[in-house]
């Protein structure tokens, strides 16, 4: 056994270590585990989630009204109608995005259980959170993170991210595209004896609740009502999860979980050579399409992240339409953010468009920009690296080799992502795991639960598929 594989051979045991939690405890039948249980295990009510937050100045974000990009949609819909669109100003946090209150409560978890520092491995905002919430708590901090191809050059966003945790006065570890990220992340976690402050822990998604919690609260205050839909960019699933979960503890049980990703199909999120001919480095298929049919293929064993749970559409859109509403954004509403947030503003725009003028859509964060995440530098590199960019149609955009801005508002549209295939393949993975063709009736009962499906229908996918039930 060589160095990788052995390290890799312990990695449960490093993370209970490194986060606290025995997964195994939560583990039932042949496949299912007590999600539930996992989620009220993390030790602290809901309103003392929000008393650790407030206490370091995060969350109690503002709720805005884009009254001229929904007078826009109107203009430009078939129907003549749009429903209002208003954005939930996460930028407002201490490292400037609703990755601030995934961080908090992990860093807190970790200053209280007696840690010296805290790690996280991660290419983006998250890391600026966690050093953010460490300098708060007086911790030491480390981010590991994928930045660069083998040539070592990166894309200006993922350099600004990297600097700013740096800023922050984390150590960066940076590391080309490849497996070595999860190793070493384990080295790291065993070498130093830090907190495992990971994007997918329990931790991390209760944070996230407070998030929807307040959105339900401001739209019942400000309109007297909750919203119609909620449009959240989807990567690894924790955003999605937790503001589900925290409308669903406000009692908003109506309001349509709507996940929304840039269009990356055909590129290999692993691969050198595509590395540095995307022009996102989250919020895109490559992480939200693996992350949603395949929850546990993450840094923790079980993955509080399950966006199918929770998610009632799906859509994509193009890098083009999400450059062209950063650009909008600024120049209508005197708001310049991005980039990740606006895959989900992109996105409300085209589906505002479905709804009555009466109807409210919120998008569920903004983020911080600013040197190398702004729309410049990210295109101008995507020149240099052979990607074309023009003005036309973006249903001309094929990933790695054009940028395709929108000629005109009409052409903004989303393409939605059929629920039912996202489901089959998350079944797909999860029979691949089975040492036998059985299963309990608790992997029942949780498969249902897991993709949002009748029991009497997975009953007879399970049949179809030749696996029994004990």
């Amino acid at each position: 056994m060589n160095k990788y594989e052995e390290l890799i051979s312990r990695k449960n045991e490093i993370m209970l270590k490194s986060v606290g939690i025995d997964f195994e405890k939560y583990e039932r039948g042949k496949l299912s585990f007590d999600y539930e249980a996992l989620m009220r295990d993390i030790g602290y009510s809901f309103q003392e989630v929000t008393e650790i937050q407030r206490e370091v100045g995060v969350g109690n974000t503002p709720l805005l009204e884009l009254k001229n990009i929904t007078a826009l949609a109107r203009k430009v819909s078939k129907t003549g109608k749009a429903a209002r669109i208003f954005i939930k100003d996460e930028s407002c946090n201490p490292s400037g995005s609703f990755k601030d209150r995934r961080a908090s409560v992990s860093v807190y978890d970790a200053m209280k259980r007696g840690y010296k520092g805290v790690a996280a491995a991660t290419s983006g905002n998250y890391g600026a959170a966690v050093a953010s919430q460490a300098n708060i708590r007086g911790l030491k901090c480390i981010i590991a993170n994928e930045c660069y191809d083998s040539k070592k050059v990166g894309q200006p966003e993922i350099i600004e991210k990297g600097r700013k945790c740096e800023g922050y006065g984390s150590e960066v570890v940076r590391l080309t595209v490849g497996p070595e990220l999860f190793y070493t992340y384990l080295k790291i976690l065993e070498d130093t004896g830090y907190y495992n402050a990971s994007l997918y822990s329990s931790y991390g998604v209760a944070g996230v609740e407070t998030l929807g919690y307040e959105i339900a609260e401001q739209c019942r205050e400000k309109l007297g009502k909750d919203p119609t839909a909620v449009v959240i960019t989807h990567a690894g699933g924790g955003n999605v999860t937790g503001t589900a979960r925290g409308f669903i503890k406000a009692g908003a049980i109506e309001t349509k979980i709507i996940g929304a990703s840039v269009d990356l199909s055909g590129l290999h999120m692993a691969s050198d050579i595509a590395f540095n001919k995307k022009s996102f480095t989250t919020g895109h298929t490559g992480f939200g399409i693996p992350f949603m049919t395949n929850p546990d293929r993450s840094d923790v064993p079980r993955s509080a992240a399950r966006p199918l749970r929770y998610m009632d559409r799906y859509v994509t859109i193009s890098q083009g339409e999400v450059f062209w509403m950063t650009e909008i954004l600024a120049q209508l509403e005197g708001l310049e953010r991005g980039p990740a947030g606006n895959t989900s503003l992109a996105s409300a725009f085209a589906i505002a468009q479905e709804y009555d003028d009466e109807d409210i859509i919120v998008v569920q964060e903004t983020e911080y920009t600013g040197a190398g995440k702004h729309l410049l530098p990210q295109l101008n590199f995507a020149k240099e690296n052979g990607i074309k960019i023009y003005v036309g149609d973006p249903k001309d955009q094929i990933p790695g080799e054009n940028i395709v801005l929108p000629s005109h508002p009409s052409l903004v549209s989303v393409n939605d992502i059929s629920m039912e295939d996202l489901r089959n393949s998350y079944l797909k993975n999860a029979f691949k795991k089975l040492k036998e063709n059985k299963v309990e009736e608790v992997d029942v009962n949780f498969l249902a639960e897991e993709i949002k499906m009748g029991k009497e229908e997975i009953v007879e996918i399970l049949k179809l598929n030749n696996i029994e039930i004990d």
